[in-house]
């Protein structure tokens, strides 16, 4: 059947896994997560959970006995956030439940660059410097300098100690660089 014949429904599918946030990580590959990013998600589950969402269900609730809902502003708004909300629950206690924390106060031989590493490098073709902390998946923020332990350019980093030059490789092609500090951040 042709799509053009075929009516699309705002509330169809609203359960549906598909509209869950895309799974990053290989079935293979476990969850890793620094401490301080461990905390982040376990506190946004929390006030989600615990402030977020009773609000939304009280407003819901007010809304459902104005009458029609079929023109409440209120009442649909509501129940499309508390989707949004109790999508991003299950998908943080999914995380949450498969993370495995990597502290860095029990890794051995700081020399080199392992999980959880904040890395200054540079990169020869240009003799700029960068800083970078290797992450997991769920803590990378670019703009931060946090990168994800599976990018290319964590991956080129990895066991490599200061003054060691790497190779990383990126779709742009492979580019040199220098490692010139390793250090671990120690949560208190």
């Amino acid at each position: 059947m042709s799509k053009a014949f075929v009516t699309e429904n705002d509330s169809a599918g609203e359960d549906d896994e598909r509209d869950e946030q895309p799974d990053v990580l290989p079935a293979s590959v476990k969850n890793y997560m620094t401490p301080t990013g461990h905390a982040a998600m376990q506190e946004e589950l929390r006030q989600l959970v615990t402030d977020e969402r009773p609000k939304v269900v009280e407003i819901v609730s007010w809304a459902a006995g104005n009458g029609d809902r079929s023109e409440n502003g209120d009442y649909l708004y509501g129940k499309k956030r508390l989707r949004e909300i109790d999508r991003r629950i299950r998908y943080l206690m999914k995380r949450l439940e498969n993370a495995e924390v990597v502290d860095p106060k029990k890794q051995q031989g700081l020399a080199r660059v392992f999980f959880g590493a904040t890395v200054t490098y540079a990169r020869l073709s240009d003799d700029s410097e960068h800083t970078v902390t290797i992450v997991g998946v769920d803590e990378a923020e670019a703009e931060g300098g946090k990168i994800s332990w599976l990018s290319p350019l964590a991956k080129a980093l990895m066991k490599a100690q200061a003054g060691d030059t790497v190779t990383c490789r990126t779709p742009a092609g492979a580019e040199q660089l220098e490692i010139i500090d390793i250090r671990y951040v120690i949560p208190a």
